[in-house]
């Protein structure tokens, strides 16, 4: 009899290491969602940025854009000055993005693409300037992975580099 009672025991404290090794692997941070009650009360899931001790939030979301910004309409003039400067940002499908840019936008008069070349050339309808400055239209003018401030300084002497002062648009 003593025996089976250490078998059981023996199961039970099995068990027990079990549940906790599962318990670890399913909730590894220190307070564990699906152990606290308040997390499946209505409030709690009402606002994700209050803190559980009601302290002021440290992040309160708010947007830069009022919502006219967001849905305002830009005319894009292919064959005036207009210009479309790409800025990549790392890690965010730039890569794929720029390439849609050159590739796929049905245009008047889309970029020309040849295989085995990385650049496209993005002309504007009966002229020889581009209408987009990309990776992939005019190389890496600017630098590698260039940013706001290195934009803003180099696209304009890049890309009217190759005007007379007085054909020059004012950006």
């Amino acid at each position: 009899m003593e025996d089976r009672s250490h078998k059981v025991l023996l199961a039970l404290v099995m068990l027990f290491l079990f549940a906790v090794i599962v318990l670890q692997y399913v909730c590894p941070g220190t307070e564990c969602q699906l152990l606290r009650l308040r997390a499946l009360s209505p409030s709690a899931a009402a606002d994700p940025y209050r803190a559980e001790d009601e302290t002021p939030a440290r992040f309160v979301p708010r947007f830069n854009f009022s919502a006219d910004d967001l849905l305002r309409r830009v005319d894009f003039n292919i064959k005036g000055d207009d210009l479309i400067v790409f800025l990549h940002i790392q890690k965010t499908g730039g890569t794929t993005f720029g390439r849609h840019l050159v590739r796929n936008i049905q245009l008047e008069q889309p970029c020309e693409c040849r295989a085995g070349q990385k650049k496209c050339t993005c002309h504007r309808p009966g002229k020889r300037e581009t209408w987009l400055f990309s990776r992939f239209s005019t190389g890496w003018s600017c630098g590698l992975h260039a940013d706001w401030t290195e934009l803003t300084n180099c696209v304009p002497s890049v890309v009217d580099s190759k005007k007379e002062v007085r054909l020059r648009p004012s950006r």
